[in-house]
């Protein structure tokens, strides 16, 4: 099975060898509290587990954060109060089954490389657009987390020198300018001027109470320009980050997940802008394909039950 920690919810799945989930279940996050995330997972895995017709062989747990190489600590997980926090051996004293613990980005990268947009590929790259920008890399065939764990931290390549400060403690990330949050950020900024660009976001604030993803999107698919204006920047900067991945990893393809992939095109077409813009030696050399993700919210829990499935046959 499959788990996959949110900070508002986490998502519990039976999933099959062919990444078919058979059984899920959401609970509510305990995102502050460490000990109760600790029970919380338990609890969920037991009630998962129950409705297996099958023997579950084990779990794996997706977190956001870094993993050590063992997939047994998380190490830093900022968005859910976790600072070198033996989570496997945690769960393990509360469970007779083997777990392994492995990056949310991870899990939705292997889950589309092996069962969705990447299928059929040697070598890809995932980006998922959402409270961050996270990363998975697959080369020759491989997951790769890299001599410490903590590969795939893309979200932290820099496109703007002494740009804006990011989480990470450094300046200029494209995380700060192709996220949800970063669009979500930009769109408010817009909407708290005087000008009349940000007159469709304020009506929606006004009418919905709030300025979030979803008055973003709503904008989006009216074609406001403003709005429109934003998911270009946000695309050609993450363009650009994918470029100076190319010079590094070379792809075959790129698959694009997260809550911002939902635009498709509209976010699709200037990543290809900034990305062929950038791309070393453009006109000598194959150009990887830009993809949007085969699964939304499944990805986590599919990813994670399959590379436990990996690990534990290693065994």
């Amino acid at each position: 099975m499959g788990v996959d920690i949110g900070g508002t919810k986490i998502l519990g799945a039976l999933v099959s060898e062919s990444g078919e989930i058979i059984y899920e279940a959401r609970v509510p996050s305990p995102a502050q509290d460490p000990d109760l995330m600790v029970m919380t997972v338990v609890d969920l895995i037991r009630d998962v587990s129950s409705h297996a017709k099958e023997k579950v062989v084990g779990a794996g747990v997706a977190a956001a954060g870094f993993i050590d190489a063992n997939q047994s600590t998380i190490l830093y997980a900022p968005n859910l109060n976790w600072r070198n926090e033996p989570f496997r051996d945690r769960l393990a004293q509360h469970l007779d089954l083997p777990i392994v613990i492995e990056n949310d980005a991870n899990a939705a990268g292997w889950a589309e490389y092996k069962f969705g947009a990447g299928k059929n590929t040697k070598d890809m790259v995932m980006l998922t657009l959402g409270t961050g920008v996270g990363g998975a890399v697959v080369a020759d065939y491989k997951l790769r987390r890299g001599g410490f764990g903590m590969a795939g931290e893309l979200g932290h390549v820099r496109v703007v020198q002494d740009g804006k400060q990011c989480g990470c403690g450094r300046k200029g990330c494209v995380e700060q300018y192709s996220s949800g949050t970063a669009v979500v950020k930009a769109a408010r900024k817009l909407a708290g001027s005087a000008g009349p660009a940000g007159q469709r976001l304020r009506e929606l604030k006004e009418r919905d109470g709030e300025l979030g993803g979803q008055q973003v999107y709503a904008a989006l698919l009216e074609q406001d320009p403003a709005v429109l204006g934003i998911f270009r920047d946000a695309g050609r900067y993450l363009g650009q980050a994918m470029a100076t991945i190319t010079a590094v990893l070379d792809p075959e393809v790129y698959v694009i997940g997260g809550g911002v992939s939902e635009a498709g095109d509209l976010i699709l077409d200037p990543i290809r802008e900034g990305f062929l813009g950038d791309l070393p030696a453009r006109g000598f050399r194959p150009e990887a394909r830009i993809v949007t993700a085969a699964f939304t919210n499944q990805a986590g829990v599919i990813g994670a039950a399959d590379l436990a499935r990996e690990s534990l046959a290693k065994l």
